[in-house]
């Protein structure tokens, strides 16, 4: 892996091709991200990138009406984390992450990775944290099926059975059933990226991202590529 980036989803929009094709794209903020840490072979036991992504204030500071007092919120950046980024030059940041590159060693500390190490055409893989559902049935959960719905049915959504009786008399473990849904890490493969802005740092993929607006999107050069 040689290009990764991290980057906030803006959302979704429509573009439309130079032969007049429509394309369903994600817009997402790449960057800039800072390098905050490398870590090597000699050191570390592997090539690695730490970066740093969206500027953070160092302490949030708001004023209490009634008593007219300064309060500190616990949202800040604590001495070991200032201490850190001071370290490799760059200002306080709300992300931080690790990638894992081949080429950790050409990259300086303090350095920018910037939206404009992808081109049009390259394929990327997307991971994000999933939207969450809160609690859901196992029709809309796991894609189950539903009872009939005649007025003398008494099953309409239920789950139905969850195993036999006299044998072997338990649940299976992993047998789909309600539960909390979404939230979880979801990694999308071989997307297309449509277009790139370097003056803005966006970059235009084409279908879904997993994942809220606003939300976290590592982009990942993809490890798989699809036979034409």
């Amino acid at each position: 892996m040689k290009k990764a980036i991290l980057a906030t989803k803006v959302g979704m929009t429509q573009i439309f091709n130079e032969d007049g094709t429509l394309t369903p794209v994600t817009v997402l903020q790449a960057g800039p991200c800072a390098v905050t840490q490398i870590k090597t072979v000699e050191n570390d036991g592997y090539s690695a990138l730490q970066v740093g992504f969206v500027d953070k204030k160092e302490r949030i500071v708001n004023k209490d009406k009634n008593d007219k007092k300064e309060v500190i919120h616990r949202h800040g950046v604590n001495k070991a984390q200032k201490g850190h980024f001071a370290k490799a030059g760059v200002t306080c940041k709300r992300f931080v992450r690790e990638l894992k590159l081949d080429n950790a060693a050409e990259y300086e500390l303090g350095s920018e990775i910037k939206a404009d190490i992808f081109e049009a055409g390259d394929r990327i893989d997307v991971t994000a944290i999933s939207k969450g559902k809160g609690f859901q049935g196992a029709i809309k959960r796991h894609g189950q099926h539903r009872g009939p719905m005649a007025h003398g049915s008494k099953f309409h959504r239920h789950q139905g059975s969850n195993g036999a009786c006299s044998s072997p008399s338990r649940v299976f473990k992993g047998k789909g059933m309600p539960g909390h849904m979404g939230c979880v890490r979801v990694t999308v493969q071989n997307l297309t990226v449509v277009r790139v802005d370097a003056d803005k740092n966006l970059l235009l993929v084409k279908g879904a991202v997993p994942g809220p607006k606003k939300g976290l999107v590592t982009i990942k050069e993809t490890t798989k590529v699809e036979a034409k």
